[in-house]
């Protein structure tokens, strides 16, 4: 049906008031993360993984991706207010310290992507990334159709969520599948259940830290993890429009610390008759 690849920071800027004022939450983690984690799970299987195969495949994809013709609907942007979170108060993000009360960037974007190709064809992906969200967690959901026919009863199937398989990022890595089981007894009950791997509890060995990998990929001479020139170009090529579109429209709509960012966000996904996941 749909793909929601949310990454969500329970903390605030800290003492990045100097640069995140100038670049704002798309161009800080939307354009590199997020547009990979797109780029990975939209694409094709590559012939190895050789640095070349594997950045041909992503290419493919990002230069699939159309931008929603209505950037105003299917985009969303915010600045987190002040307020109460985890039982302490914090700043807004115009009262940090060293930031300008009349700052424009955003600290939480959002936005819908479709990729103009057979296997994606109507398959909407939406991103979103904040801070002083409800919790930290990056995560890919893909979230499956409704079946046609259901052979449970409307009573018994109307309180279930969406079946769902989960990419879990951080933290805690691994993989979630959700859907509906009938309930043990003789009474038709349906109930939202999830099959449940980690990668902590299956293996003993420590996963690596954040960029670890890439170090280590950088002192070996190993390039399959690094994008080329041509892909930053087409990441910078979907991100552009949309913070050009931004800038001209005004301020970032406010939101409250420990919510799930701004009500333009949840408007974006309920006017294609869908919500956010709660991770």
């Amino acid at each position: 049906d749909h793909v929601q690849i949310s990454m969500a920071e329970d903390i605030g800027i800290g003492s990045r008031a100097g640069s995140y004022a100038e670049v704002g939450a798309a161009r800080d983690v939307i354009q590199n993360h997020l547009l990979q984690l797109l780029a990975l799970t939209a694409m094709e299987q590559p012939l190895s993984f050789d640095a070349a195969d594997l950045r041909a495949e992503k290419e493919k994809v990002l230069a699939s991706i159309a931008l929603p013709q209505d950037l105003s609907k299917h985009t969303a942007r915010g600045q987190y207010s002040g307020g109460w979170q985890g039982g302490e108060f914090v700043k807004a993000y115009l009262d940090e310290d060293g930031m300008d009360s009349e700052n424009n960037s955003e600290t939480f974007a959002a936005m819908r992507l479709n990729i103009d190709n057979r296997r994606w064809q109507s398959v909407p992906f939406y991103l979103r990334a904040g801070k002083r969200l409800g919790r930290r967690v990056t995560e890919i959901a893909v979230v499956f159709k409704r079946a046609p026919q259901q052979l449970f009863g409307e009573s018994q199937t109307a309180l279930l969520g969406e079946n769902a398989l989960v990419i879990r990022v951080q933290p805690n890595e691994g993989v979630t599948i959700r859907f509906g089981s009938k309930v043990p007894g003789p009474s038709m009950q349906v109930r939202d259940v999830t099959m449940d791997f980690g990668y902590g509890h299956a293996f003993t060995e420590d996963s690596p830290e954040a960029y670890e990998r890439l170090i280590l990929d950088v002192l070996l001479g190993e390039p399959p993890l690094f994008p080329r020139q041509r892909e930053v170009e087409l990441s910078w090529k979907i991100l552009d429009p949309i913070v050009a579109h931004w800038k001209a429209n005004g301020r970032p709509e406010s939101y409250a610390p420990g919510s799930w960012g701004p009500e333009s966000a949840h408007d974006m996904l309920a006017e294609d008759g869908r919500v956010w996941r709660r991770p």
